[in-house]
Order: C-alpha cells, then structure tokens, then sequence
C-alpha cells in the first residue's frame, strides 16, 4: 500500500444489513472490504493486503470470531483486530482477547461514533506498528553493513560500555586475542581472564586510567603471537556524558620489515647513472635483498591484513627489477628481440614499481631506448642499466 492509498479494513458479518451499515460508516475513511463468509476473509486478506483492521462478528456458521481471529493473528500478526459480540458472549470475548489478541471488543448494539473513534485508533496503531517494523528492520541493515565494514578493517575494536560489558567487537580483535563464541553481553574482565591475556588486560586497565599513557605496544603470546599497539579511546555523547570505552588493537608486526623494504627501494630510487653499470648492480642487490625479505614475512608466521600486503608489496618490487633486468638483457642480447613484448614488461614493471611517480634514472633512460627500437627497428644492442 503506498502513502496516497487510504488504509483498508475488512468486515466479516453474516448479516448483510451489518456490512452496509458498516460500509456506509467507513466508506469515506478507508478503503473498506467485507465477506459473510468467514471462510473467505483469509483469502481476501492474502489477495488485498495489507488490511490494517479486521472487524469480525463472533457468532457465525462455519467459524466463530474467535476462531477467524485467531488465524488472522497467526498469519497476519500486525493487522488489528476488532470483535463484535452480544452481552451473553462475554466468555467467548475472554477468549478472543486471550487466543485471538484482539485489540478491542464492541457490544451489540453499538454507537457509531465510539465505533469509528476505536477503528481510528486501531488503523493509527497498525501503522505504527508497520513503521516500527521497518525501523527495525533499517536498523537491522545498518548494524549487518556496519559490521560488515567494521570486520574488513586491519584495526581491532572492542567497545565497552561504562560498565564494562562488551557491546561490540570486529573480526580483527577476534583475531588479534583469540576471542572465540560471542562475547557481546559478557564483561571485558571476563573475556581477558585468560592467562596469556594477562599483561594485555593490566595494559588496558592502565590506559583506561586518566593518568595511563595515549597508547601501549607489546608482543601478545596468542596463536602464532603479534606485536600490537593497543590504544584506548573514551565515548561520550553531545553532553559529555561518559557512555564507555573503544580498544583499539593494531597490528604492527609488519612495521619495521616494512620500512626494510621502504630502504630498499629508496637506495634503487636514489642510484644515479648517467650510464650502464651502477643501477644494475643496485637491482642485483635489491632483489637478492627482497628475496631474504619475502623469507622473512612468511617465516614470521603472521596472517594478517598488514602482512598480506606487505608480501604482496615484496613481490610486486620484484617483478619490477625483474622485468627490467630481462628486459636489458634482451635488448643487449637479441639483434631483433619483439618490441611490443618489451613494451609490455616495462609497463608492467612500471605499474609495480612502489614509487610510480620516481623511477630510477637508468629504467626513464630504458624506456626511452625501447620506444626508440620500437619506432626505428634499430637495435644498437647496449646495456642501458
């Protein structure tokens, strides 16, 4: 039902004369549909809805009201329900509003305008109730997509309220600690009572202290074992109300095999050469060095974001050197070597290359001798490295 269509309610009488009337009294609010039969009103209820109000007569043949009603209620929870019933029905109301969970009940005979103010009320409730249902399930999204990012971030996060619980954790904390089942609910104490989770927690504890220090790093025993930098964060709502704690946890394993690669590529990008010989010699040393370095990351054990990409970046450099060394060699070697192929391996290398933006002077010099054979078909056949 969109916004510009006027709510619908059905009326389920065996008495004609009951659904004119009744018709009559809602035609110009809603959007109204009736049946005597009560074997029907399932159906017309699949076929037409969402029907916001089902006003039912209790004594019908075939099915009582309280018998409609309660299916009504099982297949179709948020629609309200209204029965009609005689003063001498008053234990077939009970059970109505026991089985049926009815909204309201109205007595024979019954005053149009307490009638009309209560299916109002009834149709106000239904939408809110459909409005509630679909914040929740927003809401429901949200948090899926939030934790969705949240897991896909290389920073560990553990938020604590102010009394210590567990609100939520990422993927990442879950493996920087060891954390296994849910821990939502359970206080942060609980889950590091763990004996190789000792001088984490005091390290905690102290950082949550006004007078701790901004962050701490240490090696943390766990699986294969990390070295991370923990830092504590405090939350606070718009008027400074404290609301509780962010741990962070970072890996940081990777930090000082990074900055080895960081030097090796600098040393490469800072050779200058104004001729073959000693950027050569700096490629031949770099990549025996990227070789002891690849060793290095996979002997250190670690599966993490950081030091997936810090592999990745190892080989990537190496493809890089490598390529241009081949490609010097061929272009030394060959009279006729193919010159779209050379092409190709430089821009591959080029892409590689960390520092896209600072090639080494020898590699600016290489290119320029392989587009000049490309457009020539000249060969001088000279080492450029």
């Amino acid at each position: 039902m969109t916004e510009t269509e006027r709510p619908r309610i059905l009326i389920v009488d065996d008495e004609e004369a009951i659904l004119e009337t009744m018709t009559f009294t809602f035609m110009d609010l809603y959007e109204v549909l009736t049946t005597s039969d009560p074997m029907q009103a399932l159906g017309i209820m699949q076929e037409n809805g969402p029907i916001a109000v089902v006003i039912t007569d209790q004594r019908m043949p075939g099915m009582t009201g309280v018998e409609l009603l309660r299916e009504v209620y099982e297949r179709y929870p948020d629609t309200i329900r209204i029965i009609l019933t005689g003063f001498a029905d008053s234990e077939a109301t009970i059970q109505a509003i026991n089985d049926g969970h009815i909204y309201g009940y109205v007595n024979k005979p019954w005053e149009p305008d307490e009638l009309k103010a209560l299916v109002r009320r009834a149709v106000e409730l239904h939408a809110l109730s459909l409005e509630n249902r679909r914040l929740v399930e927003d809401l429901r999204d949200a948090n899926l997509f939030l934790a969705a990012v949240m897991d896909r971030l290389r920073t560990g996060a553990i938020a604590i309220d102010a009394d210590g619980v567990v609100r939520a954790v990422n993927q990442p904390a879950r493996a920087f600690i060891g954390i296994e089942g849910d821990i939502v609910g359970r206080t942060l104490a609980s889950v590091m009572e763990r004996e190789d989770l000792a001088e984490l927690s005091e390290r905690v504890r102290a950082l949550a202290d006004e007078a701790g220090g901004s962050f701490e790093e240490l090696d943390l025993g766990v699986g294969a074992g990390h070295r991370i930098r923990v830092s504590v964060q405090s939350l606070s709502n718009e008027d400074g109300t404290h609301l509780g704690r962010v741990i962070l946890f970072k890996e940081i394993s990777h930090e000082p095999l990074t900055r080895n690669l960081e030097e090796i590529v600098d040393r490469v990008s800072d050779t200058k050469t104004s001729g073959p010989g000693p950027l050569r010699e700096a490629l031949e040393k770099a990549l025996a060095d990227l070789a002891d370095l690849g060793a290095r990351v996979a002997g250190a054990g670690i599966e993490s974001a950081n030091m997936s990409e810090l592999r990745e970046r190892v080989s990537r450099t190496q493809t890089a050197i490598g390529n241009w060394l081949d490609v010097d060699d061929t272009l030394a070697g060959e009279a006729y070597p193919d010159a779209q192929m050379l092409r190709d391996r430089l821009r591959v290398a080029a892409q590689r290359w960390p520092l896209r933006e600072s090639l080494p002077d020898g590699v600016i010099a290489l290119s320029k001798a392989v587009e000049a054979y490309y457009e020539s078909g000249e060969n001088p056949r000279q080492r450029i490295l």
